[in-house]
């Protein structure tokens, strides 16, 4: 067996002999968040699918904070996905902290990818001179400390907030079922990782034809944040989807599809 198949949960689905399309999910969340997306796909592509190296059915033995104390560990773990299964000019679609992971990756084996389609990512969470991330440092350190001394609380209102979508209460709930299923721990730790990163510096290094996804309104990512992205991206295209919240693949899949075949 493939190292990365069973560390990362991955799965090959599709027409296997099709062109390569690879669906990367972003925390809190696993390989199932693109169900629904990635299954108007499976006619015309081979299709991958994994869960980041703490979540979902990922090996739980291949978790360790001082390994994964940046995204550099989880940009390790895609390439390796991708060379086990022999990726070439794929289309890679990564969802928040994987569209960071997927432009790293891009950046150091240009060869895997031939189009990025990034959906609320974020190069830095946290506000700075001239640049607007959506939070303040203590705004952050009142969220891990409410991660660590009441997790599943936390769940509950992070779901509903991050999700958006309070006419479907669905999509919180299946939200906060997979944000249950992490080792308290192992959430805290990466949720540090992502929201304290700053990947800025890296964005004009991207020389793929990328698409930026933004949803109307995201607790997480606010549209200065994709805005920026978009100025300092060359080749790339900005479309702010009719969806609310931090998932629109979830939430509105149909906007999703549209978005991703037409760029395609």
């Amino acid at each position: 067996m493939m190292n990365s198949a069973k560390k990362n949960n991955v799965r090959l689905v599709g027409k296997l002999d099709g062109p390569t399309i690879i669906f990367a999910h972003g925390f809190g969340t696993d390989q199932s968040a693109w169900a629904k997306v990635s299954e108007a796909f499976l006619a015309d592509y081979r299709v991958i699918l994994f869960d980041n190296v703490g979540g979902g059915a990922s090996d739980p033995e291949a978790f360790s904070p001082n390994k994964y104390d940046s995204l550099e560990a989880y940009v390790d773990d895609l390439i390796d996905i991708c060379t086990d299964y022999e990726v070439q000019n794929a289309i890679m679609v990564g969802h928040s902290v994987s569209g960071m992971i997927s432009l790293l990756t891009a950046i150091k084996r240009p060869e895997f990818f031939s189009k990025l389609i990034l959906v609320g990512a974020s190069p830095r969470y946290l506000n700075d001179v001239d640049y607007v991330g959506g939070f303040e440092q203590q705004d952050l350190d009142a969220l891990f400390d409410t991660m660590a001394n009441n997790y599943f609380a936390w769940v509950s209102g992070f779901s509903a907030a991050a999700m958006a979508n309070p006419e479907n209460p669905h999509l919180a709930e299946n939200f906060a079922a997979s944000l249950n299923a992490i080792r308290p721990d192992i959430a805290q730790s990466v949720a540090r990782v992502i929201f304290q990163s700053d990947y800025r510096s890296e964005l004009t290094k991207l020389d793929k034809p990328t698409l930026l996804i933004q949803a109307k309104e995201d607790i997480a990512v606010p549209l200065d944040v994709a805005e920026y992205l978009n100025k300092h991206i060359a080749n790339s295209k900005l479309e702010v989807v009719n969806a609310y919240g931090h998932f629109p693949h979830m939430s509105a899949p149909n906007e999703i599809i549209n978005s991703l075949q037409n760029f395609i």
